[in-house]
């Protein structure tokens, strides 16, 4: 009889091991398929003059070293760090107002969480032409009103020159995403526990006390995940300098993966664009490990 519950028993695990198993599977599956395999060809790829028609050929690490030769890559790298720069901390700062102003569940707040996290469900390439058309000099509603106002005396082409074309993509990139940001931090902002609050209102503490010693401490693995997620988009822009700028004006708003589709998809230079996709992925990895060790948890 004890042999005989002794098989039930390891039947039993068997089958809620069989089971673990087959919640994960379709993950692994999605993962090997769309992540692990592409980048495994794109890694062999790179060590290749890979044409997008015709006979590919082994180069070894001629691509590599072509890409410290190649100035518009020295160039986008430079473009990508300085956007990236710019647009996450304002990212960060209004997703976390946002997210301390609708924190409390008072009636109605809910409308406002809809309202500010409304831009993220459209899709970055609608936004951008959205803004492409706010922005217009010809029927854009922006031009409009600044000239009813009097503020301009003809219409502004703000994707002729740098440094207007830069800022009118921060803000609408920033209009895109903050929403997304600010929901991630209302979830670790909610999950403080009140009573801490209401102990530091009685030892006296101030708003920006409380902020110290007990928000940012306690939010610290939200605040991490929220800038590596930002850091990250940011890294990887494409649809929002291809759409509004065209890599312009001058070719001053090309970024790397904008390069690297150029080069893989433009000029045809498969291997060479496989190349700096390894390049950008080990500066992702670099970026986030280093985010992770300035944000631990010493607990």
């Amino acid at each position: 009889m004890t042999t005989s519950l002794s098989l039930q028993r390891l039947s039993w695990d068997q089958r809620r091991k069989l089971t673990g198993v087959l919640f994960v599977l379709p993950t692994v599956l999605f993962v090997v398929v769309f992540f692990i395999i592409p980048l495994l060809m794109t890694f062999g790829m790179s060590f290749y003059d890979w044409p997008l028609f015709g006979d590919h050929t082994f180069v070894g690490l001629q691509n590599y070293t072509d890409l410290a030769k190649d100035r518009q890559f020295l160039k986008s790298i430079d473009f990508t760090a300085r956007y990236t720069l710019m647009i996450t901390p304002p990212i960060f700062v209004l997703g976390f107002i946002l997210a301390s102003l609708v924190r409390h569940n008072i009636p109605g707040i809910s409308i406002f969480r809809t309202i500010f996290f409304m831009p993220v469900v459209i899709g970055l390439g609608v936004s951008s032409l959205l803004w492409v058309w706010l922005l217009n000099d010809q029927v854009g509603i922006i031009n409009k009103i600044m000239l009813d106002l009097g503020i301009v005396e003809k219409a502004q082409l703000f994707m002729a020159r740098p440094d207007s074309a830069m800022a009118v993509i921060i803000i609408s990139v920033i209009w895109k995403t903050v929403g997304f940001t600010m929901i991630l931090l209302l979830a670790g902002l909610q999950a403080i526990p009140d009573e801490l609050y209401e102990s530091a209102d009685v030892d006296g503490a101030g708003y920006f006390q409380k902020l110290r010693f007990i928000t940012l401490p306690l939010m610290r693995r939200t605040i991490a995940l929220a800038l590596i997620l930002s850091v990250i988009g940011s890294v990887l822009s494409f649809d929002q300098f291809y759409i509004m700028t065209g890599g312009g004006p001058r070719n001053s708003t090309i970024s790397v993966v904008y390069w690297i589709f150029n080069n893989s998809f433009t000029y045809f230079k498969m291997g060479y664009g496989a190349a700096m996709s390894i390049v950008l992925l080990v500066v992702l990895v670099l970026l986030s490990a280093v985010q992770f060790y300035l944000l631990r948890d010493n607990t």
